[in-house]
């Protein structure tokens, strides 16, 4: 499948905000709102943003027809989903992703919202963006370093990370696709039409808000379905907000990602700060990449967009 790169943008281009999974207040926008339209951008908010249904932010329908709206406006060149949470699967019957292909722009987001960003990147071939979510940014967001390489990758670069080595990485190099995100999400996908095929690509996983028990229920599930046997690479972003065990489990999230890939001789680089939280570098899923673990750090470089891939 030929890989689609959305187009870069450009300051004066317009970014569209809407809320796919769990809702959000003005009061948790605010910043975002105000942080994107300072970097030059022009912003619509989607006609549900604030709506609540429960837990969500309005019913499955409107917030399918907010998303939608967003993707075929020729007018918003990127998507910035406001909060994770729970939800977004429960829209996928009510959307055509497919439109993406016709008219690609960038879907950013992370946690829930890799339940859209697989069937877009690994279905229809368009690169999306793992990184930080309105919810989550910091009061002041021009001092962050997440949100300004945001705008950067927005904006056409290609990121290049250099992490610190950690004890538990294991040396070696690999090239391939980046593919993952939230591993509750990967693992519920497994068997559905969102299920990522990880075979010689560089796997990427993150995950917050939930016992050591639930990371290693959810990782031997990735073993168990074969999805971890044939990676070519393996990066580890934030596994943090732990929710503490009744009874100690024995072993933090990162050596129980450890202890389970030990039957496979790839490289892993644990540490990448990606994933939730407002310290969450953007990564480019779908897009090449080199991995290169080091007994002094690791490093990951993410390839040129192909000339042929715009449209």
């Amino acid at each position: 499948m030929n890989r689609i790169t959305p187009p870069p943008l450009q300051r004066g281009d317009t970014i569209g905000l809407v809320a796919p999974a769990r809702y959000v207040t003005q009061q948790e926008m605010r910043a975002a709102i105000h942080f994107f339209t300072s970097q030059g951008f022009m912003l619509k908010t989607s006609p549900h943003l604030f709506s609540r249904h429960f837990q969500m932010g309005g019913t499955d329908i409107e917030r399918a027809a907010d998303f939608m709206a967003m993707v075929e406006d020729t007018d918003v060149k990127a998507i910035v989903c406001a909060r994770a949470g729970y939800g977004s699967v429960r829209i996928l019957e009510h959307i055509n992703l497919r439109r993406l292909q016709a008219n690609p722009k960038w879907i950013v987001g992370n946690g829930d919202i890799t339940q859209l960003h697989s069937i877009i990147c690994n279905w229809y071939g368009v690169e999306v963006l793992q990184g930080i979510l309105p919810s989550e940014l910091p009061a002041e967001p021009e001092a962050n370093e997440s949100c300004q390489m945001l705008i950067r990758v927005l904006l056409g670069e290609n990121p290049q990370y250099e992490v610190p080595a950690h004890s538990l990485n294991r040396l070696g190099e690999a090239r391939g696709q980046l593919v993952g995100g939230n591993l509750a999400t990967l693992s519920m996908q497994i068997g559905t039409d969102g299920d990522v095929v990880p075979q010689d690509k560089i796997l990427f996983l993150e995950q917050g808000h939930c016992r050591p028990s639930e990371v290693d229920r959810m990782m031997m599930h990735l073993k168990r379905s074969g999805k971890l046997k044939a990676v070519a690479g393996l990066v580890v972003g934030s596994f943090h907000s732990f929710i503490a065990e009744a009874e100690p489990f024995g072993l933090s999230p990162y050596e129980i990602v450890h202890e389970i890939m030990q039957d496979y001789d790839v490289p892993i680089c644990f540490g990448l700060p990606s994933g939730t939280g407002n310290r969450n570098l953007p990564l480019i899923m779908g897009r090449e990449v080199h991995l290169d673990v080091t007994p002094t750090g690791s490093r990951l470089a993410f390839s040129a967009a192909p000339y042929n891939s715009l449209v």
